[in-house]
């Protein structure tokens, strides 16, 4: 059973360099990372030195305020280095892989006969367990809380991202075995969203022991909070887990094959890359593994792990994050343009304000780069920002609130029930090129600090 809910309001970025569903290599990745920085609000504890062995599976971090969760290695081999930055505050435990992968044997287990407890052990002892994303304020799930909810989005509109159909089309019976597993750690059931477009043919529509919702729109429409937004908005005082099919699938290798396998087809995607597809690859694997991807190598080219709205700048030789199954090449932008806000026959930019004549050509992609064709002016008054978001809330009033670090607003305006890639879009299209998502960043981390 399901309930549909169509959403009026969002924007599909038209931006070249969707990945073929075609997988051209298996990467093998010489050095992966562990990156604590991947993880909101994680203090973390090294647990190795630098010239230690460990197999795929070992802990690698604990979290000094909840010592229990651990990070575990995603391959075997040497700790070779751990980088450190201002403040020496850990950065990466990068770890040199060997050739023929040893793994950490956790025990293949029939969920069934397990208890919540169990299971529960089951992810903190293997390092699994940082799956589980805790709303509000992102952050990884509490093990001494039990959540109203868990949900999960089966399908993703962020742009050029991984098809779930694709990526996860050989991993159904893992996915199923884990919802049989996390259901037991909630009262309020998992609930699992579809898109209408394609409910009959995505594999997730078939999954048992979950409680349906089919969604209709644009992009953020199948962004988690949007959608816990519209099923079960998230009060003062409670708890929601979510947790990605690509976690899922870890969960449910876990259980059927005792083995920590964090390996996950990785879509290359954007305006930068020479032939978009989808590579074998692992979590934190380095960018170097898909530099025969890059269309121009003598360009200023910007990897992402992640997409252009919500994912991070890596670097060239940087390394793919924990919870990420896409990479973004993506031109640098420092280019000058002479009076180019008197050119307003640009028919190589989109407008989503209809400055330029891109809304004639609706169908049309565009090879975007990092400009931002303009810098920071005054903050004003707008409903830009209300015709890209689907959620009722005042996104205006609650970024004003987390610039004042005004507490008693920040509550009213919606600071529960929003995480920075929910408004993503509201700094894309923002007027005065406010950096939305670091504003809204540190509001969470001041309600974190205050509310603790």
């Amino acid at each position: 059973m399901s309930n549909n809910i169509d959403l009026k309001r969002g924007l599909d970025i038209p931006i070249t360099g969707t990945a073929v569903q075609k997988t051209k290599k298996a990467v093998k990745p010489d050095v992966v990372a562990v990156k604590p920085t991947d993880f909101r609000g994680l203090l973390p504890r090294l647990l190795v030195r630098e010239g230690d062995k460990v197999l795929a599976g070992s802990p690698i971090l604990a979290d000094k305020k909840s010592p229990e969760i651990l990070f575990a290695s995603p391959v075997s081999g040497t700790v070779t280095e751990i980088v450190r930055g201002e403040k020496r505050k850990l950065l990466e435990v990068r770890i040199k892989a060997d050739e023929s992968q040893e793994y950490v044997d956790f025990g293949s287990r029939k969920v069934a006969g397990l208890s919540a407890g169990e299971i529960k052990e089951a992810l903190l002892k293997s390092g699994l367990w940082p799956a589980f994303i805790q709303r509000p304020y992102g952050i990884i799930a509490n093990p001494e809380v039990r959540p109203k909810a868990i949900f999960i989005s089966a399908f993703t509109t962020a742009p050029l991202a991984a098809s779930t159909e694709y990526a996860f089309r050989d991993e159904m019976d893992y996915i199923q075995t884990a919802i049989n597993a996390i259901s037991k750690l909630t009262d309020g059931g998992v609930h699992v969203s579809l898109n209408s477009s394609n409910y009959s043919g995505t594999p997730f529509h078939k999954l048992e022991n979950v409680v349906f919702h089919v969604f209709s729109g644009k992009h953020p429409a199948g962004n988690v909070g949007v959608q816990i937004h519209h099923v079960s908005p998230i009060m003062k005082g409670e708890t929601v887990w979510t947790v990605s099919p690509l976690m899922l699938a870890a969960i449910g290798k876990l259980f059927a094959t005792g083995k920590y396998d964090m390996s996950r087809l990785v879509a290359v995607t954007g305006p930068e890359a020479s032939a978009p597809c989808y590579v074998q690859g692992i979590a934190g694997m380095q960018m170097d593994c898909i530099a025969d991807f890059r269309k121009d190598k003598t360009a200023e080219t910007r990897f992402i792990s992640g997409d252009v709205l919500t994912g991070t700048n890596v670097g060239e030789h940087g390394f793919l994050g924990f919870y990420d199954n896409q990479v973004t090449l993506i031109e640098e932008g420092n280019k000058y343009e002479m009076l180019g806000w008197a050119k307003p026959f640009r028919t190589s930019l989109f407008s989503f304000s209809h400055t330029y004549f891109s809304w004639l050509t609706p169908n049309k992609k565009y090879e975007m780069d990092t400009n931002l064709h303009g810098g920071p002016r005054a903050f004003v008054m707008s409903d830009v920002y209300g015709k890209v978001l689907p959620m009722d809330i005042y996104p205006v009033y609650l970024i004003k609130a987390c610039l004042a670090g005004d507490i008693d607003k920040m509550e009213k305006f919606g600071i529960y029930e929003v995480l920075e890639e929910d408004l993503a879009l509201c700094e894309y299209v923002c007027p005065s090129k406010v950096e939305i998502q670091s504003i809204l960043s540190d509001g969470i981390n001041l309600m974190m600090k205050e509310m603790a």
